[in-house]
């Protein structure tokens, strides 16, 4: 049954593991994926991830940190039970939250 998947991961880093699994490994058109903070403000997330991480080495100077005000929420059309399937399953690998069919 076609419809749409909505997850929302604690990092942005998680969200675009997701996003890029779907279409590189279960061929999703990414006109079919929405990116969205999860909450009104701009956000990267619950928690800090990838680039937003510290790095180990000396002379690392931030410029500021991560707006973290919120999960990353990401949204698929889905063409069919069996495509849903998958990105249910992609979603569960990054750990997404709040999974909602509709």
């Amino acid at each position: 049954m076609p419809g749409t998947l909505t997850g929302t991961f604690q990092t942005r880093r998680a969200a675009e593991m997701a996003v890029e699994h779907l279409v590189q490994e279960y061929g999703v058109q990414r006109a079919a994926i929405f990116i969205e903070p999860d909450s009104g403000e701009n956000s990267s997330g619950e928690q800090p991830g990838g680039s937003d991480l510290k790095a180990d080495t000396a002379g690392f100077r931030s410029a500021g940190e991560p707006a973290l005000h919120g999960g990353i929420k990401v949204s698929v059309d889905m063409e069919d039970d069996r495509q849903a399937t998958r990105i249910e399953q992609a979603f569960r690998d990054f750990e997404a939250g709040n999974l909602c069919r509709k």
